[in-house]
């Protein structure tokens, strides 16, 4: 009997090693370190019999398991990443179960993407955004940023009667932004339109990363009437800070422009009442990017798109599979083959169906105050203690701060990691070499901020 049929045959054994190890994991998640100290020390030789699933996962757990970080865990507060609710966990592993090939509402047999589009629907009703949007599941902010771009690209097109899909790009395309995220400059490169031809807005003066929409409508009149692309942001990296989008509303109404907002992980200020005013006026946008993996706390890979049902058919012509009569016509019945980057998708929106229908807006407001909270915490005590201070005021769930003396930030920073306990990550803020910490698990709790208190003093008195 080859390998394949004993798994089959052992396949109950296999998942219950798989959920106790999985179990023993999670409940362990608060004491496993967040930075990794092990390195296996060869590559595995492929061995032409193969060692079975169960074999295969003893080598895994001598090899590679012990190294395995707990970003998932309540004190991983480096970048923006989430962790994973249980009932997410549960939706993801029906996932992969299932395995299903998101495509169509109808005509391809599955009802997978009838999930998809009932999950858009609770996401737009959790970030109290309207219908007139609709979405779809890609991997991560990145390639939402990409799809939201390209129909925006395809956009300028047809402002001069072309069909950059199908024709290429020629001529610089205008694209204005403040603080655009790298994922945003990856996509512009991507897409032919050039990283480097962002028109730069001005920034607010006193300590903001917000664009000032004075000079954002100088820049516009001195376009003379061309359209453009305007990416704004619901969240800048370090400091969380929110444009306008209100006063951009109202030159939308103005000017002719794709109004696009990388809402990555600050979209979600929009679920609680305390913090959604910090998001009036952004379900006036074009398209909006939302990462699915940081608040939500669903496991990687998950982010949604929004784009206006008016722009449909300009999401078709940048998307569409051409040439493939197996696929049917594309005008006959929605498809998401035809609406997004990928044809090949396992059925990404289960685990975020599953995080919704459990906890529902009350478990995602709690989660986002939960996290403000705590980030307001973590920021006390960082302005509490005159070794350190503060780059940027706290403006949701970052927190982003610095050594009064640089000399030692980066070997304060590394030796604060390499205790396993806590992760942050270095960055820089207004030419100023600092810290984030971003606070979007549902699991961290008062007593996490105490045990990175403790540990950041311990290390200070060190150096």
């Amino acid at each position: 009997m080859n390998h394949l049929d004993k798994d089959l045959a052992q396949l109950d054994e296999i998942l219950n090693q798989v959920q106790k190890q999985s179990s023993d994991y999670l409940s362990q998640l608060h004491s496993r370190p967040t930075t990794g100290k092990i390195n296996p020390d060869h590559t595995a030789a492929f061995s032409d019999e193969g060692l079975g699933t169960l074999g295969s996962l003893e080598y895994f757990n001598k090899r590679f398991e012990p190294a395995i970080v707990a970003s998932s865990g309540p004190r991983y507060w480096g970048f923006v990443t989430g962790g994973t609710t249980p009932a997410a966990i549960a939706g993801d592993w029906l996932a992969s179960v299932y395995d299903q090939n998101t495509q169509s509402v109808k005509g391809n047999g599955d009802i997978s993407a009838t999930i998809e589009f009932e999950t858009i629907k609770l996401l737009l009703s959790l970030f109290n955004l309207p219908e007139d949007f609709f979405g779809g599941f890609v991997t991560g902010a990145t390639i939402s940023n990409f799809t939201c771009l390209g129909s925006a690209r395809q956009w300028i097109g047809k402002q001069s009667g072309r069909d950059f899909a199908k024709e290429g790009v020629s001529g610089l395309i205008k694209v204005l932004s403040a603080t655009p995220h790298s994922s945003a400059m990856k996509s512009l490169a991507m897409l032919g339109m050039g990283s480097n031809n962002i028109i730069k807005v001005d920034v607010l003066p006193g300590n903001r990363e917000a664009l000032d929409v004075t000079d954002l409508e100088n820049k516009i009149i001195a376009l003379n009437g061309e359209p453009f692309i305007l990416i704004s942001s619901a969240g800048t990296v370090n400091t969380v800070d929110f444009d306008d989008f209100l006063a951009i509303q109202k030159l939308h109404d103005k000017y002719n422009f794709w109004w696009h907002i990388d809402a990555a992980f600050g979209g979600f200020a929009g679920c609680s009442p305390k913090h959604q005013h910090l998001v009036a006026g952004w379900e006036q946008a074009d398209s909006i990017t939302v990462d699915c993996h940081k608040w939500l706390n669903v496991p990687y890979e998950s982010a949604v798109f929004f784009v206006k049902r008016k722009h449909q058919m300009l999401q078709m012509e940048t998307f569409q599979n051409a040439n493939a009569a197996y696929l049917g016509n594309p005008l006959e019945y929605f498809n998401y083959l035809n609406f997004l980057p990928e044809n090949s998708r396992r059925l990404k929106a289960l685990p975020a169906w599953f995080s919704l229908m459990s906890y529902g807006k009350l478990g995602y407001q709690q989660v986002v105050e939960s996290n403000v909270d705590h980030a307001l915490l973590f920021a006390k005590f960082i302005e509490s203690n005159e070794a350190f201070e503060m780059l940027a005021p706290v403006r949701l769930n970052t927190v982003c701060f610095s050594l009064r003396d640089k000399n030692y930030l980066d070997e304060f920073l590394y030796r604060l990691n390499t205790t396993g306990k806590v992760f942050m990550t270095a960055t820089i803020y207004n030419g100023v070499k600092g810290i984030r910490a971003a606070f979007v698990n549902w699991r961290t709790s008062a007593i996490d901020i105490q045990i990175a208190i403790d540990e950041m003093n311990k290390i200070l008195t060190e150096l």
